[in-house]
């Protein structure tokens, strides 16, 4: 078991959520990021809100990127879990789509920060976060499966072009990360909706554009999944 690394004692009392010192790094961290951009946001800056030393960061993170690439991978990683869990789960394929379209759209409405809006930093693009792209392409392909099984098992694929077929199967993830543009455009809307309901709202218009239909069956059949995984939705 690897032991908690302490860094040195802080300036001022505890200011930002979390249990250790790295929980707190990482939500300012988020915050920042998020607000003013990651070539913005200074290692210094980062220890001024959470009230600790700039050399203190050092003792959890390496580098910068090494704040950045955290915090990416967890805007994959609980779903990229819940993808394992769904993939030999006894449901159509439907159902666990809409289960995985529902949940990570969820995830990415409720989280404390817009996390999902990191992905769009054009520092991000490259091989400079290999451990995220990783990750990130492993949930994509999982999307993609669900999606063959979904139109597969719907006799969707008679008479489809490669192009057609490829752009069914990309559907479900752009659905899904159509809730960091809602969560940026449209907070208020988001405040008064509630994650539940725009996250249902998206896995609903994603098996409606990918079989055209979404039945109050395969609703019904998403909702006992979830209640039978026990699915944690806390942001």
């Amino acid at each position: 078991m690897t032991a908690v690394r302490r860094g040195r004692p802080r300036i001022i009392d505890q200011r930002r959520p979390g249990d250790t010192p790295r929980e707190e790094i990482l939500d300012a961290a988020a915050e920042l990021f998020t607000v003013y951009g990651y070539t913005a946001t200074s290692t210094r800056a980062i220890a001024d809100a959470v009230g600790i030393r700039q050399s203190s960061i050092y003792h959890h993170f390496q580098t910068k990127d090494d704040i950045l690439d955290n915090l990416l991978v967890r805007t994959v990683d609980a779903s990229a879990r819940l993808a394992n869990r769904l993939a030999d789960y006894p449901s159509s394929a439907a159902s666990r789509l809409y289960v995985m379209v529902w949940y990570d759209s969820h995830q990415l409405l409720a989280g404390r920060w817009n996390l999902g809006a990191l992905f769009q930093l054009p520092e991000i693009r490259g091989t400079k976060f290999p451990h995220f792209e990783a990750h990130r392409e492993y949930l994509r392909e999982c999307y993609r499966t669900l999606a063959r099984q979904t139109c597969a098992d719907a006799n969707l694929w008679k008479d489809k072009n490669k192009v057609d077929m490829t752009v069914a199967t990309e559907l479900p993830f752009h659905f899904v990360e159509t809730s960091i543009q809602i969560r940026a455009d449209n907070p208020e809307w988001l405040a008064e909706a509630g994650p539940d309901a725009i996250a249902t709202g998206i896995a609903d218009a994603c098996l409606r554009a990918l079989t055209a239909g979404c039945t109050a069956a395969l609703k019904v059949k998403a909702h006992r999944i979830r209640d039978e995984l026990a699915i944690d939705t806390a942001g």
